[in-house]
């Protein structure tokens, strides 16, 4: 894939805030996204809360760019929004019974489907399945690029390979880095980071060691001039005021 993405992950679940569990999703698609060349752009934890749900789907969907990973409240449960806060922000409201999920649920559960399971097979209009690993109750998603999976993690993890697997393999868009570190301090280099247009990451990282102020100055781009350039600026000041650097992050 050669055009931006941005990823955004959304992890649901009071659960996660109140201390009563620990999130393990937000590391595990960091992982995969950063093992393909993508990055997120922003990801969410929030609680069981439809209004609060409703104003982060539609944020994310604003972004012509967006991918998006769900986590949790797919289930049949009464605190289970998901299904149904999806389908008013994707799909205008429009639900329906999809028949491989409702089959799915059926094999899975017999007799015990009726009358509260079936219920997760009520899924946003022209929803395609994730394949659920452990139950074969199966995640969803809409438009190959907002997926909903649950919320446990041995089930939302293959899902995530699936998605990216079939859909995001690899980021095909190069980006351009370089880093140093000099003994000096942040303020020192203000100047030069406020010409670095908005084409160029910057980041400025503060360290001290052995009681030694320094900074890491790292900037980022797909256009590999603009990287170079800028990072030169950084360069010749430092060498102009004699401030010892080096070509590398030394605190990593």
């Amino acid at each position: 894939m050669n055009k931006k993405v941005n990823f955004y992950s959304v992890i649901i679940g009071t659960e996660l805030l109140n201390g009563r569990r620990k999130d393990a999703h937000f590391s595990f698609l960091n992982e995969q996204l950063l093992k393909r060349g993508w990055r997120h752009k922003a990801s969410f934890v929030i609680e069981d809360d439809t209004t609060l749900m409703e104003n982060i789907y539609n944020l994310i969907k604003a972004d012509e760019n967006s991918v998006m990973f769900s986590y949790g409240g797919i289930g049949s449960t009464p605190d289970d929004y998901t299904r149904e806060v999806a389908g008013k922000v994707f799909t205008n409201g429009k639900m329906e019974y999809n028949q491989e999920s409702k089959r799915l649920i059926e094999k899975q559960f017999k007799e015990e489907a009726y009358p509260h399971r079936i219920h997760m097979a009520n899924l946003p209009l022209n929803a395609k399945l994730l394949k659920n690993v452990v139950n074969n109750v199966p995640g969803f998603y809409l438009e190959d690029r907002f997926f909903f999976t649950p919320g446990f993690p041995s089930m939302s993890q293959a899902m995530v390979i699936e998605a990216l697997d079939k859909y995001y393999t690899k980021n095909l868009l190069q980006r351009y880095r370089k880093t140093l570190t000099a003994q000096c301090s942040e303020n020192d280099l203000i100047n030069i980071m406020k010409i670095v247009p908005k084409e160029v990451e910057l980041s400025s990282l503060p360290r001290m060691i052995d009681d030694r102020k320094m900074v890491v100055i790292s900037l980022s781009s797909e256009n590999k001039l603009l990287v170079e350039n800028y990072f030169q600026k950084f360069v010749d000041f430092l060498e102009q005021t004699s401030i010892e650097y080096i070509l590398e992050d030394i605190s990593k």
